[in-house]
């Protein structure tokens, strides 16, 4: 089955940025809008939702106030992650978040849907 790289950006209309980067870099701040909980151990991230489901996930890359790939464990496809990144419109001030991710060709359509959610709720709770 063909797996798909989907590339999105969100215009925060934010110029925090040590906000925005402890949103997506930082336990307390993806618990916000990411997943229910969030346990950081150096390098390797549990993220849980609900009562049952969780995942975890090695943090591949990182530069601080730029972005963060994440691959996760349970993946057979060593060569996918998941990135948060953030970039600042210089014309504008406001930063804008990029998100790569990977999903079956099927799925790519609920995937787009369930970041759009998650960026909502981002803009929710930060108040963006």
């Amino acid at each position: 089955m063909k797996r798909e790289k989907i590339h999105l950006e969100y215009l925060l209309n934010a110029t925090a940025k040590n906000v925005i980067w402890s949103s997506i870099s930082t336990p307390s701040g993806l618990e916000n809008w990411f997943a229910d909980k969030v346990i950081s151990d150096d390098k390797i991230v549990t993220f849980c939702w609900g009562k049952t489901e969780q995942r975890k996930a090695e943090i591949i890359a990182i530069r601080a106030f730029s972005y963060i790939r994440f691959r996760w464990l349970d993946d057979e496809n060593e060569r996918e992650f998941f990135e948060m990144r953030m970039s600042n419109n210089e014309l504008t001030n406001d930063y804008v978040i990029e998100i790569t991710d990977f999903a079956d060709a099927e799925e790519v359509e609920d995937l787009t849907e369930l970041w759009d959610s998650q960026i909502d709720t981002l803009k929710r709770t930060c108040g963006f």
